[in-house]
């Protein structure tokens, strides 16, 4: 963040320069946070890292869209789609299946990575994520500080021209929100105001859609019933009448995912269509992931790294055995966000308890993944407090949250990182989300040492 040398002068000024900017109608509904005087400063061995960790999590969706096909073919083991197809109405399935979006892929990808004493942890990926708005402008305001503040990762602009390159020159691009992610339709009207008259902000009725438009889903697909005009916009995309991302494919919505990338079953596919560095550098940034699948094991077997013979066992771990995180996988209005999240050590046994057991019962419809969790590191934060009209050091936990954005067709795809939203919540906090007292701030690249 701004240089501890930097004087409290300076950090104010800076704190002031960026609330200034703020827009009148805000970017989040309802929702504040801390302001920092100066962006988040990452490693540049870090920002290097994620600079070129686009090309993995696009070749990571490309294996994903091939396992899920050549499972429905047999070509794979079946269990895979039948793990992912879970909870999914049968007209969904349908559309996921059908060949107009055989090999579409989401073009934002975003992962959200943990900052820990072993190192960053890969937690999420997400390809309908909030914040891509609200990253753009931080990005745009920060870059703007007149003084003491490294450039911001992807530039002023890095952003809004990410987002603006995925849709092929469509003629106009009509970002649709569902009620459900109207939290985050003000951080959009500001993006799409800054990219002109050709984009514009749509709620879940719209349906005045022509040839050659395209549609940004920003919404769950499980939210498609309150979608009005979804049938109409699937539609059209379906006849290629216009361009639709992300794709109705579920599939890439789910949690599981990195479960099925630590499948043992799965490893030789993982190895030849990832290659063995992608594959490799993946394992090492995401943490060990189950799919909670109830069904019995042989008496010989036992859930790998757990050693437990039956789910119901994860009741009984201690407190101390308890570095665990229940999630809910996908396709439910608690897979976003913070809800759905159940983090072993710190619920009461009873809690715990409980917990397991719903995502026992849930499997069905909605399965659970379960994680190691890997505890964020402390790392020196400042935050400018208004009120008191002084800076605040906050030793916090970090998010990481880089917007990669996909352009071009097929083996010529490329995903390009755009910028990096860093998330610093208190220290007793435990799960680190979009909070009033967390700090948020673009990330910049720590400069070169003075020789």
């Amino acid at each position: 963040m701004l240089d501890q040398s930097a004087t409290p002068e300076t950090a104010a000024a800076n704190a002031r320069f960026i609330r200034s900017r703020l827009p009148s109608q805000g970017l989040f509904a309802g929702l504040e946070w801390r302001i920092a005087p100066a962006p988040f400063p990452l490693p540049r061995e870090l920002a290097d890292e994620l600079e070129g960790f686009g090309r993995v999590l696009l070749q990571f969706n490309r294996c994903v869209n091939l396992l899920y096909r050549q499972s429905l073919a047999g070509k794979q083991p079946p269990w895979v789609a039948q793990w992912l197809d879970l909870g999914k109405p049968p007209a969904l399935l349908e559309l996921q299946r059908d060949a107009a979006f055989k090999n579409d892929l989401p073009r934002v990808l975003r992962p959200d990575i943990l900052l820990t004493d072993a190192g960053p942890r890969i937690t999420e990926l997400d390809s309908v994520p909030g914040g891509i708005g609200l990253t753009a402008w931080l990005n745009d305001a920060y870059a703007a500080l007149p003084q003491g503040a490294d450039p911001v990762i992807g530039g002023p602009d890095g952003m809004t021209r990410g987002f603006a390159g995925i849709f092929n020159g469509a003629s106009a691009v009509h970002i649709v929100i569902s009620d459900e992610a109207q939290t985050y339709r003000p951080e959009m009207e500001w993006l799409a105001g800054r990219l002109g008259a050709g984009f514009q902000v749509r709620d879940g009725r719209f349906a005045d859609f022509k040839r050659g438009d395209a549609v940004y889903r920003f919404f769950e697909l499980f939210d498609l019933p309150n979608v009005p005009s979804a049938p109409a916009i699937l539609d059209l995309a379906r006849s290629g009448a216009i361009q639709l991302t992300a794709p109705p494919k579920p599939v890439f919505e789910e949690k599981m995912l990195l479960g099925l990338l630590w499948n043992r079953h799965l490893r030789d596919f993982w190895r030849r269509e990832l290659g063995g560095g992608f594959y490799a550098r993946l394992l090492r940034l995401v943490p060990y992931t189950w799919i909670v699948d109830p069904a019995p094991l042989p008496p010989h077997a036992a859930l790998p790294e757990l050693n437990l013979t039956d789910w119901r066992e994860l009741k009984a771990l201690s407190q101390r055995e308890r570095d665990l995180v229940l999630k809910v996988s996908g396709f439910s209005d608690k897979a976003w966000g913070a809800r759905g999240v159940f983090l072993g050590g710190d619920l009461s046994a009873a809690d715990w308890s409980a917990a397991v057991d719903a995502a026992i019962a849930s499997f069905a419809e909605s399965p659970y993944v379960l994680q190691r969790y890997h505890k964020p590191a402390l790392v020196p934060a400042r935050w400018f407090d208004f009120e008191k009209e002084q800076v605040v050091d906050m030793p916090g936990r970090v998010r990481l949250c880089p917007y990669y954005f996909v352009t071009g067709e097929g083996d010529g795809a490329r995903a390009g990182l755009a910028g990096v939203l860093a998330t610093i919540c208190p220290a007793d906090k435990k799960i680190i989300h979009g909070m009033s007292t967390a700090i948020l701030a673009p990330c910049s690249r720590m400069s070169e040492p003075e020789s």
